[in-house]
């Protein structure tokens, strides 16, 4: 489980990383510089080029990649599904999802610049992983004002003795992060996972005046949030997007909606008309994509492009409900749709509702919370626009 140790001169390395990462939050610049990242990660998950498959990568084995890929502002994958690069013995490839990575360092640091962490705060770090994050609070608050949770025991041991090599030793936890954190008070919360709505036992977590940072669970949307006196919040979506991995409780996540793919592929639908508007890509189109995930939280979509041109896009949803958009090469399109949710529809009604507001940036979201969690997106402008959460 310990990381070997390495002759590498990896100081300079972490330095040049630090310039870059931390160019408009110096006081992270120390940080970056002292932690031996490569430490943290002695094994992941490289894709490979169509991304089909995942080959394995032994830093000990390979000591200038490693150094390469470590002080890099990169994310590495270090888990493929059920498997961790650490357990792989001789396996050199994976196939699967990513459920477990080193976040890339600047992306990090923005997120602590944002939740204006200073000195003689305590900070709940939700998605140890690798460690990487709690090794930088380490460092700048002291080990006993940080503490990171995750539910795989395995991240948490592994990182707990991998930080320990170098002399960090915040107290990690492993937990569900979505239930009750251990402890109250704290001034600081920062998710490398999304979520959706945000946890009550987060905001339970937090002092008044305390901040959470967090990505939306199904979209790239960041969003920060102070806590009130009266166990509300608010705050509001950053300019900045990241797509973390959702917040897992228990090993692995819920299957993909392949069952339901099978159901949509051919089948006519219950319902069957053309679109009210052309069909996006949205694979390429972030923002359509988002303003699906945040009228129908949980849905997939899939796209196919055939050889003679028709292009074919799937909306899959957990409780059975599909919607699929056929668009011929000659640009007719029909949408089909079947189940108690008529996917298609609420997506339209959406994307029509924010072109009516001239397409704003959803970086004009305000984000409200209730006690519980659960709130709202809340677009400035008269008639008020809500998008539950």
């Amino acid at each position: 489980m310990n990381c070997p140790a390495s002759p590498m001169d990896w100081s300079g390395r972490a330095e040049q990383l630090a310039a870059v990462v931390s160019a408009e939050s110096p006081e992270w610049a120390p940080a970056v510089a002292s932690t031996p990242r490569h430490m943290l990660v002695p094994r992941w998950w490289r894709p490979n080029t169509d991304y089909s498959s995942w080959d394995l990568i032994d830093g000990p084995a390979a000591p200038d990649e490693w150094v390469n890929a470590a002080y890099t502002d990169a994310t590495l994958v270090t888990r493929v599904g059920p498997h961790h690069a650490d357990h792989a013995d001789g396996a050199c490839t994976a196939n699967g999802e990513p459920t477990s990575s080193s976040t890339l360092p600047g992306l990090v640091v923005s997120m602590l610049d944002h939740l204006h962490v200073d000195d003689g705060m305590r900070v709940v770090d939700v998605g140890t992983g690798c460690g990487y994050s709690a090794a930088l609070l380490a460092f700048r608050l002291g080990d006993a004002a940080v503490l990171s949770v995750d539910v795989d025991q395995y991240l948490t041991v592994a990182a707990t003795e991998r930080l320990a090599s170098f002399g960090r030793c915040p107290r990690l936890v492993s937990t569900d992060a979505t239930r009750a954190l251990p402890g109250e008070g704290y001034d600081r919360l920062l998710a490398t996972v999304s979520v959706r709505p945000v946890p009550a036992s987060w905001l339970a977590a937090l002092r008044p005046g305390g901040r959470l940072i967090t990505t939306l669970a199904g979209t790239p949307l960041m969003l920060v949030a102070a806590v009130r006196e009266d166990g509300t919040a608010a705050g509001r979506v950053l300019p900045e997007q990241a797509t973390f991995m959702p917040a897992r409780h228990g090993g692995n996540y819920a299957p993909r909606l392949d069952g339901v793919y099978a159901d949509a592929r051919t089948r006519p639908g219950d319902t069957v008309r053309p679109p009210a508007a052309a069909i996006p890509d949205l694979h390429h189109d972030w923002r359509a994509a988002t303003l699906l995930a945040l009228v129908t939280p949980s849905v997939e979509h899939r796209s196919y492009r055939r050889p003679d041109g028709a292009r074919l896009t799937w909306l899959l949803h957990p409780g059975g409900s599909w919607a699929r958009a056929e668009e011929s090469a000659a640009g007719t399109a029909l949408v089909h749709q079947a189940g108690p949710l008529c996917l298609w529809d609420e997506f339209e009604t959406v994307r029509a509702a924010w072109e009516r507001r001239g397409q704003p940036s959803l970086d004009q979201l305000r984000v409200e919370l209730g006690p519980d969690g659960a709130g709202w997106l809340v677009w400035p402008g008269k008639p008020t626009w809500r998008l539950a959460l």
